[in-house]
């Protein structure tokens, strides 16, 4: 795609799943990629694989639960690269309860993951997108907050402000030459998936009640993701913002 080579792209929760898939798929574009994880290890192997091939790669270790950690992850990327042209608000976490089962701690621990933590990284990074006069933001939410998730009341909730607030900051930046847009994964084949299917009492029929569902006839996988986040932080997309993509093979379909 288009004006990806030598931008430099942040992608939180590139430890694994869909982030580290994004992350590859940026370097392959000759993109500068920074990889953020609170993962230490996951990171790191993360960066190698992908970084033996020649392409280049930087770990980063950070918890977007952590603003002073955050902090110092975006200032050494300013430093060192003199501004990010890119960001991957990639991270998230869940819980698969009924509403009425889950604790106060839980919503808290998932909102300040699946909303602060973005909330976070882009009131870091906005700045100096701003005084450079451009930037790309890709958000990614899930069908969840689209059309409502049983299990996932607080998680669809977080998903649907983070749809919200993008909205809002493309409207507030579009004159700053920075865009916006969402990403809405469907069920996909990652951590958070498996913690779904966990948490249902017979997974196996779970699984194939969600095949059944979806109108391409199979569980997405991460590789399915990457796609739709370069286009959006792509040249070929300079005149959308404030858009949301659902990439769930059909599952869902509303506007």
């Amino acid at each position: 795609m288009r004006g990806l080579s030598e931008r430099v792209v942040l992608v939180t929760g590139a430890g694994g799943g869909i982030g580290s898939a994004t992350a590859r798929r940026f370097a392959e574009e000759g993109s500068i990629v920074i990889a953020l994880d609170r993962d230490a290890d996951a990171v790191a192997a993360v960066a190698h694989e992908i970084g033996s091939s020649g392409r280049r790669i930087e770990p980063v270790v950070a918890d977007l639960t952590d603003r002073e950690s955050l902090e110092r992850a975006v200032a050494s990327v300013v430093e060192h690269h003199g501004g990010l042209d890119i960001l991957v608000n990639n991270a998230g976490w869940d819980v698969f309860k009924p509403f009425l089962q889950t604790s106060v701690d839980e919503w808290m621990r998932l909102i300040d993951i699946n909303l602060v933590g973005a909330l976070h990284m882009l009131h870091l990074v906005l700045p100096s997108m701003v005084e450079r006069g451009r930037g790309r933001v890709v958000n990614i939410s899930s069908d969840a907050a689209r059309v409502g998730s049983s299990g996932e009341a607080v998680y669809a909730a977080c998903k649907g402000g983070l749809v919200s607030l993008t909205k809002t900051l493309a409207r507030e930046h579009a004159r700053h030459g920075i865009t916006l847009n969402v990403v809405c994964p469907g069920p996909t084949d990652t951590a958070l998936f498996d913690g779904f299917r966990q948490g249902a009492a017979n997974p196996e029929k779970l699984e194939e009640a969600f095949r059944r569902s979806i109108p391409l006839g199979r569980i997405g996988q991460p590789d399915d993701l990457p796609g739709a986040v370069l286009f959006f932080a792509s040249d070929d997309a300079a005149y959308v913002t404030g858009q949301v993509l659902s990439v769930s093979g059909g599952l869902t379909m509303a506007g």
